[in-house]
């Protein structure tokens, strides 16, 4: 058997095209997917040693019907062993809507926001059950029963674009279920991880098939950029001995520079055409960070600027909170603590609430107080690395 260079990238870009085929031909989304992973699986066994077809995605939905048509049979027939030859009257390929309406499918508003981004993971970006179990830190006997709970929910939806007056709320569950896969990869909310490239690296792989198909939505473009300036810091979080290292004391010369220069690029060339969205702006926020050539040489009024215009698109306590820290970097540590006072009822639970208020304090001199919120801090989170450390930080303070 050869290895085919970049063929695990092949099929991941395959899958979506193939099953949207079929679940637009045929219908019935969770026998379709499960024939498609089935070619998928044959794909991989076969193309090493007999090399990959001048067509692969009809080589593909060729199989996954052969697949579906002998499920439908009977058990015994499903469990034949399919021929390795592309009919001479290969199918049609499938279009690129498809994809689109895939998403569409999988980020059902009738699903939970996990459990949509699960079944992304799953049709969408290929990934195994055991894989996405993994992500979300939850038994792979749990995953399973929650995407075929998933399949069985979509059964009866036809496979057809959302109407036009709601395909923009339709994008916008997407881009967050997307948003969400990055977020659990970057910042993973529990045990000893403190990332997943290999779901920040899927998601960005997401978002790139999102936007060749929609290339001019502006929030699109604002989610990828947003995605790429973020993931290029991702080298610098981590010290030599495991440890947390927070943004500004971050080696600047370990960010990924093509990812930056990619991110900037496509943010200020979606900025002055499209209308204005939250991940745009977030984009500019990360960008404002990643053009800086030190901490002490950001412009923080700028961010201040940015962020006060977004919690006017997109109002929340998580926003607020992150002002407070620019706030606190303009006009100092007591005009920060009197914003983050104001967002208290809604984030005292969470442990970032607890350690931005004990960075404030420690700027403002209170050493006593910053120290006992570092401790508060890492009692409510779940992230051993967060962990260590802000016991870290409470113990240099002692």
């Amino acid at each position: 058997m050869t290895a085919v260079p970049g063929l695990e990238d092949l099929l991941r870009e395959c899958a979506p095209q193939v099953l949207g085929s079929l679940v637009r031909r045929y219908g019935q989304f969770d026998q379709c997917e499960d024939a498609v992973q089935e070619a998928l699986l044959a794909a991989f066994r076969q193309w090493p040693s007999e090399g990959v077809p001048d067509n692969p995605r009809a080589w593909l939905v060729s199989v996954a019907t052969r697949r579906l048509t002998d499920q439908w049979r009977s058990d015994a027939a499903r469990r034949r062993r399919e021929v390795a030859v592309v009919p001479s009257e290969a199918p049609v390929v499938p279009a690129v809507d498809d994809t689109l309406t895939l998403f569409f499918l999988c980020c059902h508003p009738a699903l939970s926001p996990t459990t949509q981004a699960a079944l992304t993971l799953r049709a969408v970006g290929g990934l195994t059950t055991a894989e996405i179990a993994a992500a979300f830190l939850v038994p792979e006997s749990t995953m399973a029963q929650r995407i075929s709970r998933a399949k069985a929910r979509l059964r009866a939806e036809e496979f057809v674009p959302p109407p036009a007056d709601e395909q923009a709320s339709r994008l916008a569950v997407v881009l967050r279920v997307l948003y969400l896969i990055f977020n659990e990869g970057y910042v993973v909310t529990s045990g000893d991880a403190l990332h997943r490239a290999d779901l920040t690296t899927e998601a960005i792989r997401l978002t790139r098939a999102i936007r060749s198909l929609m290339p001019s939505d502006g929030e699109v473009a604002g989610l990828l950029a947003l995605m790429l300036l973020t993931e290029a810091r991702r080298p610098a979080r981590l010290g030599s001995g495991g440890e947390l290292i927070p943004l500004d004391s971050q080696d600047r010369l370990s960010w990924d520079g093509k990812m930056i220069e990619e991110g900037v690029a496509l943010i200020s060339a979606t900025l002055p055409v499209a209308p204005l969205g939250p991940y745009q702006l977030q984009a500019a926020i990360a960008a404002v960070h990643a053009e800086a050539p030190s901490a002490d040489e950001t412009d923080w009024v700028q961010i201040v600027g940015l962020y006060t215009l977004l919690e006017r698109f997109e109002p929340g306590p998580v926003v607020t909170l992150n002002r407070a820290v620019a706030v606190a970097q303009v006009n100092g540590p007591a005009a920060g603590l009197a914003v983050l006072e104001s967002v208290r009822s809604s984030l005292e639970r969470h442990h970032r609430w607890h350690a931005v208020r004990a960075h404030l304090l420690e700027l403002q001199g209170d050493t006593a107080g910053a120290r006992e919120a570092y401790r508060e801090a890492a009692r409510r989170t779940a992230s051993l690395p967060e962990r260590r450390y802000l016991t870290t930080r409470a113990g240099r303070l002692a």
